[in-house]
């Protein structure tokens, strides 16, 4: 996500499990990437969409450079891990 956050900066994340949760569209998400299960990435929430009765979401990093939903395409929503609350930037 760079170059919103850079390596070293602490994040407090909120865990999204265990109940319904909103997803706001421009919020930062953990997700575990859909081609490569187990790896967990950060992506900003760009879209959503309706169809056929299911909700989808677009998902892109901050660098132009990122794996994201312009190579995946739209993802479901048990992508996604937890919402990035805030950060504390590494002190240089």
């Amino acid at each position: 996500m760079a170059p919103t956050y850079s390596a070293g900066d602490w994040l407090v994340i909120r865990y999204l499990s265990g109940r319904e949760h909103t997803l706001a569209i421009g919020g930062v998400y953990l997700i575990e990437d859909p081609i490569r299960p187990g790896i967990k990435l950060l992506k900003r929430l760009k879209e959503t969409r309706m169809e056929h009765g299911n909700i989808s979401y677009w998902v892109e990093g901050d660098n132009v450079r990122s794996s994201d939903s312009r190579q995946w395409g739209w993802i479901e929503k048990d992508r996604f891990i937890a919402k990035v609350l805030f950060r504390y930037r590494r002190a240089d």
